[in-house]
């Protein structure tokens, strides 16, 4: 392959139009760049430049030469600049848009750790469960729980969503223990009416797909009530574990059908398709991957237990 320094060279004296200014800018000899020029002619088999005692002129080939060495030394330059930036200090303002249960329990409490580390960065964050507009709403990241992102937005996964049905024990004494999805018909199943499907809890078992009709007195379309709810002693209700995990490991809930597996979910961070991530946005999304780890630190002990 030529070499590229060659290529390089040959684009500054076409620049500067003469092999002494070339040389000046480059802080080298007029000798040495003339050089340079003639190796790549001698390289590519044809002659570039015409030269005269007074003036340097484009070959036809060498205006062909010249456009793509300038593109060259152009993504050169793009390529320093892109290093630059990902190097650069995070600083400005980032704007977040967090769902209601995880931006509460998970991300707000984890800004302590996060941005002490970056003093010119201020984070400007919005709690809502409503599916915000990136572009319109200049929105910089967007945290969801979803089983599938919108398509036109870049989604990295932060972590599984895992979601246990279970009560009280108290519930469970007096109510009993279900043991196949058939008895949950004669529970007081808690209606999540915000995943889509209302009043249907859907699992895979040992024997494939399942669909399981939720009876009973209290739909709600917030997961941290339904939780509340639950606690209460009030039924059954299927949730995260990233809200649960604490009372599940404490044992004020206890899990049951665990072989049953909800639809499978995702805490995504969203952003729109750049070129060039704003280390703002980089290093955010990078810590919420390592803070919240491989194993999510809400499942450390769930899972094993139930």
């Amino acid at each position: 392959m030529t070499d590229l320094n060659l290529m390089a060279t040959f684009a500054r004296v076409v620049e500067a139009g003469s092999f002494s200014e070339a040389a000046r800018r480059m802080a080298s000899s007029r000798s040495a760049v003339s050089k340079a020029v003639a190796k790549l002619e001698k390289a590519l088999g044809a002659r570039l430049l015409n030269r005269t005692t007074r003036h340097l002129s484009l070959t036809e080939i060498g205006t062909s030469v010249a456009e793509h060495c300038s593109r060259i030394l152009e993504a050169a330059a793009q390529t320093e600049n892109l290093v630059g930036s990902l190097n650069a200090e995070p600083r400005g303002v980032l704007r977040v848009s967090a769902s209601v249960a995880f931006g509460t329990l998970h991300v707000a409490p984890a800004l302590a750790v996060f941005l002490p580390r970056y003093p010119e960065l201020t984070i400007d964050l919005s709690i809502t469960d409503r599916w915000v507009d990136l572009a319109d709403e200049g929105y910089d990241v967007a945290i969801r729980v979803t089983g599938e992102p919108p398509p036109n937005w870049v989604a990295r996964k932060l972590a599984p969503v895992r979601r246990k049905l279970c009560a009280t024990p108290g519930y469970f004494e007096q109510r009993g223990i279900p043991q196949t999805p058939a008895d949950l018909v004669r529970h007081n199943g808690l209606d999540y009416t915000r995943s889509g499907e209302r009043g249907l809890w859907r699992f895979t078992g040992p024997e494939g797909d399942i669909s399981v009709p939720v009876t009973g007195p209290l739909h709600v379309d917030d997961d941290e009530a339904l939780s509340q709810a639950v606690l209460g002693g009030l039924g059954l209700g299927l949730l995260p574990t990233f809200i649960i995990g604490k009372d599940l490991q404490s044992g004020k809930l206890q899990a049951v059908l665990s072989e049953y597996i909800p639809v499978e979910r995702h805490v995504y961070a969203m952003y729109l398709p750049t070129r060039h991530l704003p280390s703002k946005v980089r290093v955010f999304i990078d810590f919420l991957v390592a803070h919240i780890g491989a194993e999510p630190y809400w499942d450390h002990q769930v899972v094993q237990q139930f």
